[in-house]
């Protein structure tokens, strides 16, 4: 798994007990999500579908660093199917795992479109 985004955790970040908040982190990993399948798919009108169990393993603090690792693990006629990990990137510590992503394809007019995409493009920049 490649990991290509890191994020800083800070004070803004924080939940009460100090640790990083899970809501945010959601976000962070949905952003990466989407434009690593803007990306994939070649088309930047593409939109969250699901996004199975999330399991939270170990809770950031404020300074950590982390990384969101996301990778392409199916792709359907409509949709590109993902999982994600994140970690710790001083410590390599798991933070978090989701198993399954799914993100569709969409046309102009904001319907299910077919991408005709079968295989995962590994530019530098994916």
């Amino acid at each position: 798994m490649n990991f290509h985004t890191r994020k800083w955790v800070k004070p803004e970040d924080l939940n009460p007990n100090q640790s990083l908040f899970g809501g945010r982190l959601l976000q962070w990993i949905d952003e990466e999500a989407v434009i690593y399948a803007i990306v994939q798919l070649g088309n930047s009108h593409v939109v969250t579908k699901y996004i199975s169990e999330i399991n939270f393993i170990n809770a950031p603090k404020q300074g950590d660093i982390i990384e969101i690792g996301i990778t392409a693990t199916e792709f359907g006629n409509t949709s590109i199917t993902m999982r994600c990990e994140v970690r710790n990137k001083q410590t390599k510590q798991p933070i978090l795992s989701i198993d399954k992503l799914v993100f569709v394809n969409l046309n102009a007019a904001g319907k299910p479109t077919p991408h005709g995409k079968t295989t995962i493009t590994y530019a530098e920049n994916s």
